[in-house]
């Protein structure tokens, strides 16, 4: 074999570091899941069903919600809800922040309203949607958007305000029309901001439509937990539970896919903080 053959057979040293330092991060984001079901599977050996059931059965209890399409159906119902009542606080809160940063009457007077809004718990929405509407649906929809539409309302607004003056006085200076300024300035300022403020929130959400499901639904993630709840059974809760954070962890992959499409023309550091 010729040196040159040689060289091509061996793999090069940048590509081995890459590998190594991409098994070591899936171990890094492997290992503590993997740390907290052993340590589950062990309790389940010592403490009752009801308490600590084996791993096995929530698998299977997974493998029936996600076969059965009467179970499956509440997850979609609950992934559907969530979906609505992000979309509504965001169109809404994107709203209320451009009126903000274009006046300053304006935010001084809805600044402290979403402030309000932002300390009363879910709980109490869930109350006031009971009294105030009669369908499920509408209610749910009205829970999502007002425990969801204050950090909307301000992430938008903080970036808004975060634009740098020079840069947009330097854009301004060439006239541009104001689809052209929303496009090339507005947009890429806070694009940043917007994934950010729908990954926070889509955890927040998916919270909040449990304890919505909970109180008023007939169907949905949260309904079915009420319904293992009263019978004692872990096992179906954990099944449940994992729906939903299956579904926030494939929507967050996919919020972190879309970041790096779009801000794919950000140069990377090759130091870490």
């Amino acid at each position: 074999m010729t040196m040159s053959q040689a060289q091509l057979a061996s793999p090069s040293p940048g590509s081995a570091g890459r590998g190594g330092a991409l098994g070591r991060r899936a171990v890094t984001y492997v290992l503590p899941f993997v740390v907290v079901a052993g340590i589950w599977q062990i309790a389940s050996l010592f403490f009752p069903p009801f308490l600590f059931p084996s791993l096995v059965d929530v698998f299977k209890r997974c493998v029936v919600i996600l076969s059965s399409w009467s179970q499956f159906s509440d997850v979609l119902a609950t992934v559907g809800r969530i979906l609505a009542g992000l979309a509504g606080a965001f169109l809404l809160g994107t709203g209320l922040a451009v009126a903000m940063a274009r006046s300053r009457a304006s935010n001084e007077f809805l600044s402290p309203i979403l402030t309000l809004f932002q300390g009363i718990p879910a709980l109490s929405w869930v109350v006031f949607a009971i009294i105030w509407f009669h369908g499920i649906e509408p209610r749910i929809f009205f829970i999502m958007v007002m425990t969801t539409l204050p950090a909307f309302a301000f992430q938008v607004l903080g970036a808004l305000q975060g634009m740098s003056r020079d840069l947009t006085e330097m854009v301004m200076s060439f006239r541009p029309t104001r689809f052209k300024l929303f496009r090339v300035m507005i947009i890429p300022a806070i694009l940043p901001d917007i994934v950010t403020a729908w990954k926070v929130n889509l955890g927040n959400a998916s919270r909040v439509v449990v304890v919505a499901e909970l109180v008023g639904a007939t169907g949905g993630v949260g309904y079915e937990l009420l319904q293992q709840q009263q019978v004692f059974d872990m096992a179906g809760a954990l099944a449940w539970t994992l729906q939903l954070v299956l579904f926030v962890l494939i929507a967050q992959a996919i919020l972190t896919l879309i970041e790096r499409i779009i801000f794919r023309y950000r140069a990377v550091s090759e130091r870490t903080l």
